[in-house]
C-alpha cells in the first residue's frame, strides 16, 4: 500500500464527510459545489489506482444502479414496534395521553408533572440504520415490526444519510428514523414526469416507499429523498448514553445523523397541549408533510416502568391532525393562461376545507394529466392540499355517472387575447402563441424585456411593473418608451429622482444589440446564446422574422422545436407589430451582412472560435457581463472553471484560486489589453458601444 495514497484518501473521506453533513443536514455548505465535486473526483482517482483503498464508509461507495433479486428480510435485534395514535385532534387527546401516564406511573395530583420530549410525526417510511465501529452496514425496513426488508443499496444513495458517524461512535448503534421526500423535490419531480408525459405520483410519503423498496436503485438520485432520526434500536458498548430520550436525540445529532429540530421537551400535559396547537399552526409553513406530533416520556427510567402493552408503548402516542386530503363535487374544468403562456386546466370545486383552509379552485395541471386521472365535470373528486403546494385532484371517486358528460379539450384559440393554441410535438403543454401581446403574459413579457441580460433596463423591478400594468399605463413595450418623469412619479414609491433615473435608463436602452433585442423579445427556447447564434447568421432583424423553419435550422444548435417556436413567434402578426413599434419608439442597434458575420474575421473563422477562456478578478474598464460578451461574439466560450481544457485565464484585480490553479496548471494568464490582442479590432470597436456586429 501506499502510504501518502492512503493518508491523502483518509482526509479526502474526512473531508467530503464533512461538507457533505454541511450541505445535506445542516443547509449551510462552505464550498462550492465545483470544490466537492473536484475533491470526489480525486478521491475516485485515487481509489481507482489504489482499489485497496476503497472503503465501505467512502462518499464513492454511495451505490447508484445496484440491481438486486429481492429484498432479503432482516430480523430486527429489537422489534420495531408502532406507538398508539390518538384520533382526537383537539387538546383533550394530550390531555388523555399525560393522564393516562400518571395513572400508570401512580401519580397523584399533587405530583409535579412529567417531562416529554414532543416531536413530529413525520408521514415518510420508517427505516432503521445499523452501524459498526461506527460504520453503516445495514438499512431496513419496518416491515412486520420483527422482520423487515434490507434496502442497504437504497439507503446508501440518500445523502443526509451518513455512511460514518462522527466522534467515538460505540461498537454497535442502530438508529431508526423516518425515510420521506420534501414537497419542493416531491413537485419538481412530478414537474419532471409531467413534462416527459410520464404518469405522476400521488403523494411525497407513496412515492418515498416505493423508491425505498425498488429492487435497482438507478433511480434514487432522482428521487431526493431525505431522513429524520427519531430513537435508536440495539445499541452496545455506548458508556455515555444520556438517560432522556431528547438527549438521545441531541447526542444522534452530534454523531452527524440528521434529527429534526421542531422538537421540544415539555411539561405536563398542558405542554403537550402547546406543542400541538404550535405546530398546528406551522404546519403549512414546513417544507415536508406530517400528520401529527408524537408524545414521549423523557426519562428513559420512567420508559421502562411504563413498559408496553401488546405492540405498543405506553411511554408514547401520535397526536393526529386533521386530514389533507377530502372530497368534494367539480363543478367545472376552465383554462387559466400563466405569465408565460402556458394554459392550464383549472378545476372549480364545490367549496370544502382541507389542509387548514377552504379550497374552491384547484390545478389539473395540463389536458395529458388531466385525462390520466378520468375527471369530469359533476364527478366527486380527492383534493390534496399541503404546505403552501397548490391544490390539486389527486383522483375521483369510483361511481357511475347520472349521464355523459364530454371529456374535456383544450380550446385551439386563448382564452385571454385569442391567439392561436400550440402544443410542441412531445410536449405535454398548451401555450398561447400571442406572446408580446397577450394580456396575460404581459408583465412577464415586460420583466424579461428589462432584464439585466435583455435591456438592460435598471430599476424596471416587479412591483413597479405590477403597479404600471394593473394601472393600465403600459399595455405593451412600446409603451415603455412613452413613459415620463412625471407620470413615474407620482406612481406609488416612486420620487422625483427614481423617475428621472428610470426615464434615463429607457432611453439608454434604446441603443442595443441585435442579439439582446432578440433575447430581450422572450420568444420560447430562445436563449442568450441562441439569440446571439440568430444575430450571427442572419444580421439582421427582417431576415430572421422572415426565415422559415427549415432555413432557421441552418443555425448552429438551432433544432426543429426551437426553429419552429421562433416560425411560430413572428408568425403572429401582433408580435411583428410590436417589433415595428419598438423600432419607431428609437431602439435601433447596427445590423451585418447576416452569414457574412463570421466572414468579417480574414480566415473566415471567428478569432477565438474553439477557444475556452476563464474570467477572473475586476479588470479596468470591461465588466464580467462585457467582457464575456466580447469573448462569446468572437467565437469563444467563457467557462466558470479552470481546467487542462481551459486555452487562457483573463486576470484582472484581485483574482483569486482560479489564477493559481491556472499558473499550477501552466494555463497561459492574459490582463485585459492582453484579451484585446485576442479579439483583435473588432473586440474594441464592440466595447466602444458601437453596435452590434
Amino acid at each position: 500500500m501506499n502510504p501518502c495514497a492512503d493518508a491523502r484518501a483518509a482526509e479526502l473521506r474526512a473531508l467530503l464527510q464533512h461538507h457533505a453533513h454541511r450541505y445535506y443536514v445542516l443547509d449551510a455548505p462552505e464550498i462550492p459545489d465545483a470544490e466537492y465535486d473536484r475533491l470526489f473526483a480525486e478521491l475516485q482517482a485515487l481509489e481507482a489506482a489504489h482499489p485497496e483503498l476503497r472503503a465501505p464508509d467512502s462518499p464513492t461507495q454511495r451505490v447508484i444502479g445496484q440491481v438486486l433479486d429481492g429484498l432479503a428480510p432482516v430480523r430486527h435485534a429489537l422489534p420495531m414496534l408502532s406507538i398508539r395514535t390518538e384520533t382526537d385532534t383537539t387538546a383533550s387527546g394530550a390531555q388523555a395521553f399525560d393522564m393516562r401516564v400518571r395513572r400508570e406511573l401512580g401519580l397523584g395530583d399533587d405530583a409535579p408533572p412529567v417531562a416529554y420530549c414532543a416531536e413530529l410525526k413525520f408521514d415518510g417510511l420508517a427505516i432503521n440504520l445499523r452501524f459498526e465501529d461506527g460504520v453503516l452496514v445495514q438499512a431496513s425496513t419496518r416491515g412486520d415490526g420483527h422482520t423487515g426488508e434490507d434496502v442497504t443499496h437504497n439507503v446508501r444513495a440518500i445523502g443526509q444519510v451518513p455512511l460514518r458517524l462522527f466522534g467515538d461512535a460505540p461498537p454497535v448503534l442502530e438508529i431508526r428514523g423516518e425515510v420521506y421526500m420534501r414537497r419542493d423535490d416531491f413537485e419538481r419531480l412530478n414537474e419532471r414526469q409531467r413534462e416527459k408525459g410520464a404518469r405522476t405520483f400521488i403523494n411525497p410519503r407513496n412515492t418515498a416507499a416505493g423508491a425505498i423498496r425498488q429492487l435497482d436503485s438507478a433511480g434514487m438520485a432522482d428521487k431526493r429523498l431525505s431522513f429524520f432520526a427519531y430513537g435508536v434500536g440495539e445499541v452496545r458498548g455506548w458508556t455515555t448514553q444520556p438517560g432522556t430520550h431528547s438527549g438521545t436525540l441531541d447526542a444522534i445529532a452530534a454523531f452527524g445523523v440528521p434529527v429534526c429540530a421542531e422538537r421540544a421537551r415539555v411539561q405536563g400535559a398542558a405542554g403537550l397541549v402547546a406543542f400541538h396547537e404550535r405546530i398546528g399552526a406551522a404546519r403549512d409553513a414546513l417544507p415536508f408533510d406530517i400528520d401529527g406530533v408524537v408524545y414521549k416520556v423523557d426519562a428513559i427510567e420512567l420508559q421502562q416502568r411504563l413498559g408496553f402493552v401488546t405492540r405498543e408503548p405506553r411511554w408514547a402516542v401520535a397526536h393526529k391532525y386533521p386530514a389533507q386530503e377530502q372530497t368534494t363535487r367539480l363543478e367545472a374544468i376552465e383554462v387559466q393562461v400563466g405569465r408565460t403562456g402556458k394554459l392550464t386546466p383549472v378545476a372549480r370545486l364545490a367549496p370544502v376545507f382541507v389542509g387548514g383552509t377552504t379550497v374552491s379552485n384547484a390545478t389539473l395541471h395540463n389536458l395529458f394529466e388531466l385525462r390520466r386521472k378520468g375527471v369530469r365535470a359533476g364527478d366527486e373528486v380527492i383534493v390534496r392540499r399541503a404546505g403552501d403546494v397548490i391544490p390539486e385532484i389527486v383522483g375521483r371517486i369510483p361511481a357511475p355517472r347520472a349521464h355523459y358528460v364530454p371529456n374535456f379539450r383544450m380550446p385551439p384559440a386563448c382564452p385571454v387575447c385569442g391567439s392561436a393554441v400550440l402544443r410542441e410535438r412531445g410536449s405535454v403543454e398548451h401555450r398561447c402563441s400571442g406572446g408580446l401581446f397577450c394580456a396575460a403574459q404581459r408583465k412577464q413579457a415586460i420583466l424579461h424585456f428589462a432584464g439585466r441580460r435583455a435591456m438592460d433596463i435598471e430599476g424596471l423591478g416587479e412591483k413597479l411593473v405590477d403597479q404600471l400594468v394593473d394601472g393600465a399605463v403600459v399595455q405593451g413595450l412600446p409603451d415603455l418608451y412613452e413613459l415620463d418623469a412625471q407620470r413615474l412619479a407620482a406612481l406609488e414609491r416612486m420620487g422625483e429622482k427614481s423617475a428621472a433615473n428610470l426615464v434615463a435608463m429607457l432611453a439608454r436602452s434604446k441603443s442595443t444589440t441585435l442579439a439582446r433585442f432578440l433575447y430581450a423579445l422572450g420568444i420560447r427556447h430562445v436563449g442568450e446564446a441562441t439569440a446571439r447564434d440568430l444575430a450571427r447568421h442572419f444580421g439582421r432583424m427582417q431576415l430572421v422574422m422572415d426565415a422559415g423553419a427549415e432555413e432557421l435550422q441552418q443555425v448552429p444548435d438551432v433544432g426543429p422545436v426551437v426553429a419552429q417556436s421562433i416560425a411560430g413567434f413572428f408568425a403572429q402578426r401582433h408580435n411583428r407589430d410590436v417589433v415595428q413599434q419598438l423600432v419607431d419608439a428609437g431602439v435601433h442597434w447596427e445590423e451585418g451582412d447576416g452569414a457574412g458575420a463570421a466572414a468579417a474575421a480574414p480566415s473566415g473563422v471567428l478569432p477565438l472560435s474553439g477557444r475556452t477562456l476563464v474570467l477572473t478578478g475586476t479588470l479596468p474598464t470591461l465588466t464580467r457581463d462585457a467582457a464575456k460578451a466580447l469573448i462569446e461574439a468572437a467565437g469563444g466560450k467563457v467557462a466558470g472553471s479552470v481546467s487542462k481544457k481551459t486555452d487562457a485565464v483573463i486576470a484582472g484585480a484581485d483574482a483569486g484560486s482560479k489564477l493559481d490553479k491556472a499558473r499550477a496548471l501552466g494555463i497561459t494568464v492574459l490582463d485585459e489589453e492582453g484579451l484585446r490582442g485576442l479579439l483583435g479590432d473588432g473586440g474594441a470597436t464592440a466595447q466602444a458601444g458601437t453596435g452590434p456586429a
